[in-house]
């Protein structure tokens, strides 16, 4: 007998926590968590897990990412840009999970906040170019601080040339000062993320609704078809494997290219071909700032990039040069979109009355001039900025390790921040005294408890939502970039086991057939065969090169403007966003069909 759908999510108050997992409180600031007092308030909000962003686990240091962004993206929208609708949005980790829940202005305050939107983000609008160069000036300043940060032993004793100088700070001072611009540094970057991005979102979102009004029925993969085919940064990194994989075929060197496993050995066999070194020029022109990419999303401490790992570009570029040998197209259709999108926009110009026509060209031109900073802000900052501070803070990691604070030479990141910053003090406290600290007889066994509680908390799948959802969902970017609406929180709510195909958002058309490889992590990306359709529960922008393999993309969370979706239209790949739960209905080896036009994915066997 099938249970009945479900009206409500549960309430996070009454959640027991998983087996294994009890305390998991104590790893997360108290402002990030349900607490007692506001359970009142808290309950009346509805909660979505943002699995699109944080799909698994958060460990504690990661939490400070969390906090980070969320204060960041909250200020433009309340303090700087004023926009009149919405303030920030709120979020808690709950069971290592991040939940998030949008806060909209009271309809009483609107009005009074709609002068200054106009003002503050028609400057912008008015400006862009000019102001989106300096952001780049200032984000490659905050790179540059980043790289020069160091984590290193300090010395016996302070060098003589200090003394003489009358330096007057010793090497304890640079560690300690080092961690707080790691942090200053990272909230600063992630200040520079949301200067321009709502506003490039409130700009397509703009032009969006004045498409819906003036052309009922429109789908929203036509609107987002007059805004496709832009040259975009994000995309650079794959070019640039393209672009490498076509060298290697014109110098001869594609030999050593193609032999299994490659890695840092494959860049030595390269240098042995005859033309070898002029492969290897290239290749180190593209490494940087390109392979400064994570193959996750820049938000966990693990994620792996190609700068230091060669063998993830390695192998796309081993990828790539098979297919050209089979005699197949690897670029990007950018030509094709750009057709195809001239003509959709002439199309519905066609339907306009001449008076409406400049408003739509006015509205069309500002939309497709700030929409490639919807994703180029992803390599600057998620990859780039945060590729550098990882790396770092797993400089800083690995120094405590050496002195005996954990086991592993990541362990850091089971404490929090301001944990971090006591242990490091005992660490520069004990060298400035001549004693031993404290940490290696405090830390060790508690990282190996919330090694053991993070662990648990991964084994328990979270729920997509919690408290009773509201009867519909209008807050326009939860619908465009999660992909939450009423349909997909009704089908989140149907019974567990709940059978049948699968809905979803309508994110890139055409219809495909084929065998489904179900993926949970990028380190599994090596199994997606030619031909397959990848289904994840979420993708990111750096599985491009992914998509030459693959027929089609299906997820369970996201919208029409998610990473996935965008990526997905690009590369012309139908794709279905925001199931739910396909990547737990589905199993790999199933056939299944993808209908990218209409958002749905039926099962064959």
């Amino acid at each position: 007998m099938t249970a009945a759908p479900r009206t409500a999510f549960p309430s996070p108050y009454e959640q027991p926590a998983p087996s294994g997992a009890a305390g998991w409180e104590e790893l997360y600031p108290y402002h990030l968590l349900f607490q007692p007092w506001r359970r009142a308030a808290d309950e009346e909000r509805f909660w979505f897990c943002d699995s699109q962003h944080w799909p698994t686990v958060v460990k504690p240091f990661e939490a400070a990412v969390v906090e980070l962004v969320f204060k960041s993206l909250g200020q433009f929208n309340t303090r700087h840009f004023v926009v009149p609708s919405a303030y920030g949005i709120a979020a808690r980790i709950h069971q290592g999970y991040v939940y998030l829940s949008p806060v909209e202005v009271p309809q009483s305050r609107v009005p009074a906040r709609v002068p200054q939107f106009l003002q503050r983000a028609g400057y912008y609008y008015a400006n862009w170019d000019r102001l989106l160069e300096n952001w780049k000036g200032k984000v490659r300043g905050v790179i540059g601080e980043l790289e020069s940060i160091s984590f290193t032993e300090p010395p016996e004793v302070q060098p003589y040339e200090e003394i003489e100088a009358g330096v007057g700070l010793d090497a304890a001072d640079a560690l300690l000062g080092g961690y707080d611009r790691l942090l200053a540094l990272c909230h600063r970057a992630w200040q520079y993320h949301f200067e321009f991005l709502n506003l490039g979102y409130a700009a397509y979102l703009d032009f969006f609704h004045f498409c819906k009004q003036r052309f009922p029925g429109i789908p929203d993969q036509g609107v987002a078809a007059m805004v496709t085919g832009a040259e975009m940064e994000l995309f650079r990194p794959d070019d640039e494997l393209r672009k490498l994989a076509k060298l290697a075929v014109a110098l001869g060197a594609d030999r050593a290219l193609t032999a299994p496993d490659p890695g840092e050995h494959t860049l030595t066999a390269v240098g042995r071909e005859p033309r070898g070194r002029d492969w290897l020029d290239a290749w180190d022109d593209a490494r940087d700032p390109w392979f400064n990419f994570t193959s996750g999303n820049g938000l966990y401490s693990g994620d792996r990039y190609w700068r230091d790992t060669p063998s993830l570009p390695l192998g796309y570029i081993r990828d790539y040069i098979l297919r050209l040998r089979r005699g197949e197209n690897i670029d990007r259709p950018l030509a094709e979109l750009l057709a195809e999108r001239e003509r959709i926009t002439g199309e519905y110009t066609a339907l306009l009355d001449p008076p409406e026509r400049a408003d739509f060209a006015a509205k069309l031109d500002l939309a497709r001039q700030v929409y490639p900073y919807v994703e180029n802000h992803n390599f600057h900052i998620e990859h780039w900025a945060m590729g550098v501070f990882w790396r770092k803070s797993r400089e800083l990691s690995a120094l405590l390790h050496r002195a005996g604070f954990w086991p592993g030479a990541n362990d850091m990141f089971h404490l929090t921040r301001d944990e971090v910053r006591a242990a490091l003090f005992d660490y520069a406290s004990g060298w400035a005294i001549g004693v031993e600290p404290a940490g290696p007889g405090r830390w060790p066994a508690e990282v190996e408890r919330r090694r053991r509680i993070v662990a648990a908390l991964a084994r328990q799948r979270p729920e997509p939502a919690l408290n009773k959802p509201p009867a519909d969902v209008t807050e326009p970017f939860s619908v465009m970039l999660w992909g939450i609406t009423g349909e997909r929180i009704r089908s989140w709510l149907d019974a567990p086991g709940h059978g049948g195909d699968l809905t979803g958002m309508a994110a890139s058309p055409g219809v495909v057939e084929g065998t489904a490889r179900v993926i949970g992590s990028p380190g599994e990306l090596d199994l997606v065969a030619e031909g397959d359709i990848l289904v994840a529960p979420v993708t990111a922008p750096s599985w491009a090169p992914v998509f030459g393999r693959i027929r089609a993309t299906v997820t369970d969370i996201g919208g029409v403007m998610s990473h996935a979706a965008i990526v997905c239209r690009e590369y012309r790949l139908p794709a279905v966003t925001g199931t739910g739960s396909a990547s737990t209905r589905i199993r790999t080896g199933q056939r299944i069909r993808v209908d990218g036009t209409s958002g749905t994915v039926t099962l064959l066997d």
